[in-house]
């Protein structure tokens, strides 16, 4: 049986690349959070240029809710 060692197990842990590897994933991170905005900001500045209804159906009841979005751009038309 194994006596029990009171030694710090962490210690003998290089955390050198840990550290490496954290930043390079908070850097991942960072840059897919950067892609999502972008896309969003697109998606939104597309949308408010002309009206969008949504149509949602209730899933208990199964009745149609219709929700109009427009934006402070006047249409021109």
């Amino acid at each position: 049986m194994a006596l029990g060692d009171s030694r710090d197990p962490a210690s003998g842990v290089n955390s050198e690349p840990t550290i490496q590897q954290v930043n390079k994933r908070i850097e991942m991170l960072d840059k897919r959070l950067d892609n999502m905005d972008s896309v969003m900001t697109s998606l939104v500045e597309r949308v408010m240029h002309q009206p969008l209804t949504l149509e949602i159906s209730c899933p208990k009841c199964g009745q149609t809710i219709e929700i109009n979005i427009t934006s402070n751009i006047r249409l021109r038309g």
